[in-house]
């Protein structure tokens, strides 16, 4: 039996997280909203929101971790991502951004790309 730290289980996952930001965009929390399998993580957006709201955010910032290491979104990424900012619309909560991460560091930011 081969036995592995938590942490292994986290790089060997897509992990999604919510950082949620107060009125003056500083982060006033952060929570881990899903684990996913090797290559993918299905989000809802009440899960998403869920802390946003419990946490009085005015915005929330996305992240997620590919397992690959490859920072470029995915198509189900970007169709995530927008319902995500739209469900934030209705809500009056911002989709600041939302980032694809890598364990070296890299990323890639959907604003950037236009998708926000």
């Amino acid at each position: 039996m081969v036995r592995r730290s938590p942490l292994t289980f986290l790089r060997l996952s897509d992990v999604f997280f919510v950082m949620c930001l107060n009125t003056k965009n500083k982060v006033i929390a952060v929570h881990r909203c899903h684990v996913g399998s090797i290559n993918a993580s299905i989000v809802h957006p009440r899960e998403v929101f869920k802390s946003a709201i419990l946490n009085n955010s005015a915005a929330i910032i996305l992240c997620h971790q590919h397992p690959s290491q490859d920072t470029n979104p995915s198509r189900e990424d970007i169709e995530v991502t927008k319902r995500l900012v739209e469900a934030g619309r209705m809500m009056g909560i911002e989709v600041l951004d939302h980032l694809v991460v890598n364990a070296n560091a890299g990323y890639t930011s959907l604003k950037e790309k236009g998708y926000v």
